[in-house]
């Protein structure tokens, strides 16, 4: 040891806790300690990693520092905890020893982005993994999407079926190399293999010059449908520059009009085609290697990629086989899920065959197994910060540390919504979210979803002494959490929806248990309402164990119900039918194709269902008011393919002209108070833009002007709430905060107030994020009822 004679001998031990194990940080450990001349061990153990040290205090402060500023790429550290402990007899090295047993506390990394190391071992024909598309390390490579069950070891995972040959196992064993103890660590002599079928099974044979995956890349340059299976599910590739194969591949999956996902070679080549702000490359290049939604500029992929959109979503490539499959292509792919609209991405090559035999006209396979199904994470820089729309590959299972006062609070599940569903875990003070799930209307993707819980609770061994579920008694989510807390005799929690995105929030900028309430101002499509009825553009009292509604966006009937979800111009007719009756409308505008539109369908049939309550739910909801602006000017109006087009095609059609029209909002009515509630009615503003209309006033001016209305009226509602309750913090969130101006409008009218404004970005703030409200609202009750005893 190089100690002055100054200097004495000490002895720590240190607890190391957070995402640790399974992600290189015992070999760093061991290295830097090597670097500092320090004796002692590392080891991992059930709540993370153990440290035993001999060195001075200078020396094991120097360390402590280079661990917190050379962590591992993939590893978190959430605490370090020393202690001393007595010198004794002095170690002659330090090493890196066996795992220690016990019960789970650790952290299972998320897949992450192919390493560059690693990726220039792929591109170099000397080396051994020269053109193997499942190199990877412990910096980078599959985790979430192979693994079993606990603990993370190789016979745990799908890699279970490929022992390793003497030269992996040689890396495998030496802690200098970037490859001690990588799982998935595999080799072209012991490892999976990847092959070409077309579309009736027959492989395709390649030789010596070319290899699966070049073949590959060249059916698709000219014109092909490959379906590739990459590290969390299928995908269906083709030209994004050839509208014909585009076309092709939209009519076999079914998918009419929602935008496809794109994979470019590199960030060159994502410039040709859309803008590449600063956050957005940091996002394209970060190891969870998103899908980053970006505005679209420059040369033209073909038109039927994003129809009626003004950006695309790219992606780079996150695995060896991406990368190869890429190399040589100066033009973006389409990559898209590899199913059917509506279905649950393809992981098993025997589903893949079956369920897109129709769709992909060859097939890129692998004989690696895809344990857990990883949709593609997607994220988009607003207002300021990247804000995820989507978690799944790249960041789930990664907890989130829930705020201060939560960290004495007992294991929980909360279930999550119906659409866009996650579930989450809470256990030691933090949150696990799940990956994407979908929208468990589907019976297979409900299947996945309840075996997604099943090896949650058992990989962070979750022994749940409560159960959240949402308001809503029809939801599948709901209705199994119901199940559950009855069959394993724990409580359960019902939360109304939209305290739930304002909790989730809320937690996850880390605004403490006993924080003052905030303003939570809530816009999605629809949430079961605390009265019993459908609500969706609400202002809300907030804290964490409590809410009351302080106002809200007028009820409107939803013709049809489920229907007025699908079919935009539904909307406007109940819009119109509450505000003036139809009548006034057809005198008033008969030449709009809007009017011409709603008169050529059974009015009188709807008319009676809306006035005496037949399957017309009035609902105060933000996302059927958007719907119905779209299809007054003629977006969607007669029907929409998926939820949120006809919002999201408004959104594209403002964009261009939004801030000029930044003080031409149109007037809205002044608030009614009804039971100490404000209630917030649109006949000015319908006035006002029916007007524009029938002028001709162009309809790009009008969309602009709609969501600068919405923006106004927010900002102003906000602003005397929280006057009148003595708040200083608005909490935005809800589906419908997703569209980019309607965020940064209200933001930055709220800001430019003085209050502070909190947003969704790490937790999406759609229903993907419901279930982390779920949880802290859950949690916060508990607490309470515990307290008071």
């Amino acid at each position: 040891m190089q100690m002055t004679s100054a200097e004495e001998l000490i002895a720590e031990h240190i607890r190391i806790n957070g995402t640790v194990q399974g992600v290189g940080f015992r070999p760093t450990v061991w290295r830097l300690a090597r670097e500092h001349d320090l004796r002692g061990s590392v080891w991992n153990d059930a709540e993370g990693v153990g440290i035993d040290v001999w060195g001075s205090a200078r020396q094991l402060e120097q360390f402590i520092n280079a661990l917190q500023h050379d962590c591992p790429p993939l590893a978190r550290i959430e605490s370090i905890r020393r202690s001393p402990r007595a010198v004794g007899r002095v170690p002659q090295a330090f090493e890196i020893i066996s795992s220690l047993a016990g019960g789970t506390r650790t952290d299972i990394a998320a897949d992450a982005a192919a390493c560059r190391a690693c990726l220039q071992e792929v591109d170099d024909p000397a080396d051994r993994r020269y053109r193997y598309p499942f190199t990877n390390c412990t910096h980078c490579g599959p985790r979430l999407s192979i693994i079993r069950t606990i603990p993370y070891d190789r016979v745990n995972t799908s890699m279970s079926s490929f022992p390793m040959c003497a030269c992996c196992w040689a890396e495998y064993q030496n802690p200098a190399d970037r490859r001690f103890h990588a799982q998935p660590n595999a080799c072209p002599v012991c490892g999976p293999q990847v092959w070409l079928e077309s579309s009736n099974g027959e492989r395709v044979g390649t030789d010596a010059t070319e290899d699966a995956v070049a073949a590959a890349q060249k059916l698709i340059a000219a014109g092909e449908i490959v379906a590739v299976k990459g590290i969390g599910g299928f995908h269906l590739a083709c030209d994004a520059c050839n509208e014909e194969a585009v076309q092709r591949l939209r009519q076999r999956k079914r998918r009419y009009q929602k935008a496809f996902a794109l994979m470019a070679r590199d960030l060159a080549v994502i410039e040709r085609f859309a803008a590449v702000g600063r956050q957005e490359r940091s996002a394209l290049q970060a190891a969870s290697a998103p899908i980053v939604v970006l505005e679209a500029g420059g040369e033209a992929v073909a038109a039927g990629v994003a129809p009626g959109q003004t950006t695309l979503g790219f992606m780079l490539p996150y695995t060896p086989l991406h990368h190869l499959l890429l190399q040589g292509l100066d033009r973006p792919i389409v990559l898209t899920s590899g199913n059917r609209s509506d279905e649950p991405q393809c992981i098993d090559n025997a589903d893949a065959r079956s369920r897109l035999a129709e769709v992909a006209d060859f097939f890129l396979l692998h004989n690696r197994d895809i344990v857990n199904r990883l949709d593609d994470s997607v994220l988009r820089v607003a207002a300021g910060d990247a804000r995820l729309l989507r978690r799944a590959r790249g960041y789930a299972p990664a907890p989130l540390a829930l705020p201060v006062g939560f960290e004495s609070s007992t294991e929980l599940l909360a279930m999550g919504g119906e659409l866009k569903n996650s579930f989450c875990l809470v256990k030691g003070g933090r949150a696990v979210l799940s990956q994407h799930m979908g929208d468990l209307e589907n019976a297979a993707t409900f299947a996945d979803y309840r075996r997604n819980l099943g090896l949650y609770r058992t990989l962070f061994d979750l022994r749940p002494e409560a159960i959240a579920v949402d308001l809503h008694p029809d939801y599948l989510s709901t209705q199994l959490g119901r199940e559950t807390a009855l069959a394993e005799g724990i409580e359960l929690i019902e939360v109304q929806h939209h305290h739930a995105h304002i909790a989730a929030c809320m937690a996850e900028h880390r605004l403490p248990l006993h924080t003052t309430p905030v303003l939570g101002v809530a816009m999605d499509g629809l949430g079961y309402g605390g009265d019993g009825g459908l609500w969706g553009g609400e202002f809300l009292l907030a804290n964490y164990r409590d809410y009351r509604r302080l106002a809200h966006f007028a009820p409107v009937a939803m013709p049809g119900g489920v229907q007025a979800m699908r079919e935009p111009w539904r909307n406007t007719y109940a819009y119109w039918h509450q505000a003036f009756g139809w009548d006034w409308v057809r005198e008033n505008y008969p030449d709009l194709p809007i009017v011409g539109l709603i008169e050529r369908k059974p009015l009188s049939n709807l008319s009676r269902m809306i006035e005496r309550g037949i399957n017309s739910p009035p609902a105060s909801s933000c996302g059927r008011l958007f719907d119905a602006v779209a299809a007054t000017l003629g977006i969607c109006a007669e029907s929409q393919h998926f939820e949120g087009q006809a919002a999201m095609q408004l959104e594209s059609l403002a964009a261009p002209v939004f801030q000029v029209q930044s003080d031409n909002a149109y007037p809205f009515d002044l608030p009614q108070t009804q039971a100490d509630v404000e209630v917030l009615h649109f006949g000015s503003m319908w006035q006002a833009l029916l007007e524009d209309l029938a002028e001709g006033t162009d309809r790009s001016v009008i969309a602009a002007r709609f969501h600068q209305t919405i923006c106004a009226l927010i900002e102003q509602t906000a602003i005397d709430l929280c006057r009148k309750h003595a708040l200083a913090k608005v909490v935005l969130s809800g589906g419908v905060f997703q569209n980019r101006l309607l965020l940064e409008g209200v933001t930055g009218r709220l800001d430019a107030s003085g209050l502070r404004v909190l947003s969704p970005g790490a937790v999406p703030a759609n229903d993907g994020g419901l279930s982390l409200g779920q949880a802290v609202i859950a949690v916060a009750k508990r607490l309470k009822n515990w307290e008071r005893r």
